[in-house]
């Protein structure tokens, strides 16, 4: 498989081209930001990690029944995936209160939400990534009824899979986001990654955290924290 010129460069990940159309090759930086790219920072083996860490969930994922993008690891720091014609909607279940959740309500971090919440989030960094509902997704087409539906039962099924992976570490799944995208058949398939960069975990316990809220607070030790989560899990970095 021939790496191509690139596709498209995010705030922490590059994606090529390939010599086969259907296929892209994923690259994890060592970049690091927060707050719509205003702080960055470049912290050593991060790249690998979160490649190693969305290859090891996405394994995980595909076990029990949720088709994903990823399909090999190229190197430490590269991944081999489907082509996908991404649909610009965030998915995010919440199990437990935090983060902008709790800036827009004023419920105190840590509330457990009993059912878990569900919310989308356009993805667009020019506009904050606003959240948004259904019908804005449908009437301004970027997503259908059907694939919403689709969007929200896997989205779901993603957090029945790995609460429990989780919680066997010691951990709680407080919130995290997926994206989605749809392959050369029209299916719905999840994208882009499953990483502590987009998902918050705490220590069951001590409640310490374990995820990106480490570097948009400036707690330190990010890469070490994403490195003891993967441990947890029984992933050897």
């Amino acid at each position: 498989m021939q790496k191509g010129e690139e596709l498209y460069r995010g705030k922490a990940k590059t994606v090529f081209h390939t010599s086969d159309e259907n296929k892209l090759i994923l690259e994890f930086r060592n970049d690091t930001s927060a707050f719509d790219g205003e702080k960055i920072e470049q912290l050593a083996r991060k790249g690998e990690v979160n490649n190693k860490f969305n290859h090891y969930i996405m394994q995980h994922l595909e076990a029990a029944g949720v088709k994903t993008q990823v399909e090999a690891l190229l190197s430490d720091n590269e991944s081999l995936v489907k082509k996908l014609d991404m649909i610009p909607v965030e998915c995010v279940v919440r199990n437990y209160a935090a983060g902008s959740l709790c800036r827009r309500l004023g419920v105190e971090e840590g509330t457990e939400l009993k059912p878990q919440t569900f919310e989308l989030f356009l993805k667009n960094d020019a506009l904050h990534d606003p959240m948004v509902n259904e019908t804005h997704a449908i009437a301004f087409g970027w997503a259908s009824q059907d694939q919403l539906e689709q969007m929200k039962a896997l989205t779901f099924k993603v957090n029945d899979i790995l609460v429990p992976l989780f919680k066997q570490g010691g951990m709680l799944l407080v919130d995290f986001k997926l994206e989605f995208g749809l392959d050369t058949n029209g299916n719905i398939v999840l994208g882009d990654e499953f990483t502590p960069d987009g998902c918050r975990l705490w220590d069951a316990e001590t409640k310490k955290k374990l995820d990106k809220d480490r570097f948009r607070q400036g707690l330190g030790l990010v890469v070490e924290s994403y490195i003891e989560v993967a441990e947890r899990i029984g992933l050897s970095l």
